[in-house]
């Protein structure tokens, strides 16, 4: 039998990775679908993901928005900050508002993490995009004053001395009582419903099958893992790959519907958004 192609996209990040292991090594029956795995950064994925050319992707939640005619997003495979996400650091200390008067490096204008920021200072704020993995030394050589930082940096920016400006994790969580969706995947609309009904499945029986066999696959994580020993690793992956991930759940459904709600009261987003879920 001649299995169909689908084509996924994620990060090269540990939590991605840990995500997806049952599916990129065949621990799971995938019936009459085969799925091949592409690494990238989230920015660039979402920059593909406005042309529609993968099946399959992840995608930041910011991203989503813009996305709606060509693809639905999948209930299961979520990256939530609950009273945590994406954090800006700094050469030195230094407040909230001082960033105004700063030049930050933000790890892409699509990212959730940028979105977040843009709703914290609404006055608006001096910035550089620059590669999520190279903000950490960027700043840390001077180039920047301050960095916008996903993924591991939020485990370990003090190694290098920087300063912890603002969490944006929390400063959500405080202003909303919600957690901060920061990341989802997404299926192509044109897949068809029986086809995007099968995906859905079989990505939350891969969220599964990891949480459930989490020492194998964090082991496969670890050859994503920059700079992490398999202990923080672990952290890192707890953070990012959980029961939220399994399933948003309705407040985290909420959660993203406050969030795009929000970004369209402020001009972020230019169109209110009708969030749906693949059933």
């Amino acid at each position: 039998m001649t299995k169909r192609q689908i084509t996924v996209g994620h990060s090269p990040d540990p939590d991605d990775a840990f995500m997806f292991y049952a599916l990129a090594h065949d621990k799971i029956d995938t019936g009459n679908l085969a799925f091949r795995h592409e690494l990238q950064d989230i920015e660039t994925l979402n920059r593909r993901a406005l042309k529609g050319e993968l099946e399959v992707s992840a995608v930041s939640i910011h991203a989503y928005a813009f996305l709606l005619d060509k693809y639905a997003l999948l209930p299961s495979g979520c990256s939530m900050g609950d009273k945590y996400g994406p954090m800006v650091v700094a050469r030195k200390p230094m407040n909230v508002s001082d960033l105004s008067n700063i030049k930050i490096a933000i790890p892409g204008t699509m990212t959730t993490a940028f979105l977040a920021l843009r709703l914290l200072l609404p006055k608006g704020f001096s910035y550089d995009v620059v590669p999520f993995d190279q903000i950490l030394g960027v700043v840390e050589a001077g180039k920047y004053d301050a960095g916008l930082l996903i993924h591991e940096g939020q485990l370990t920016f003090q190694n290098q001395g920087l300063h912890l400006v603002t969490d944006l994790g929390v400063w959500w969580q405080d202003k909303t009582k919600l957690p901060l969706p920061l990341g989802g995947n997404v299926v192509r609309r044109d897949l068809g419903e029986k086809t995007i009904r099968d995906i859905s499945r079989l990505i939350k029986e891969s969220i599964r099958y990891s949480l459930d066999h989490r020492q194998d696959a964090l082991t496969y994580a670890l050859n994503y893992a920059r700079d992490m020993d398999r202990g923080l690793a672990d952290k890192f992956v707890g953070m990012y790959v959980n029961e939220w991930t399994l399933d948003y759940g309705e407040r985290g459904r909420q959660a993203v519907r406050l969030l795009l709600d929000e970004a369209h009261r402020a001009g972020v987003i230019p169109n209110p958004v009708s969030v749906e879920f693949v059933a």
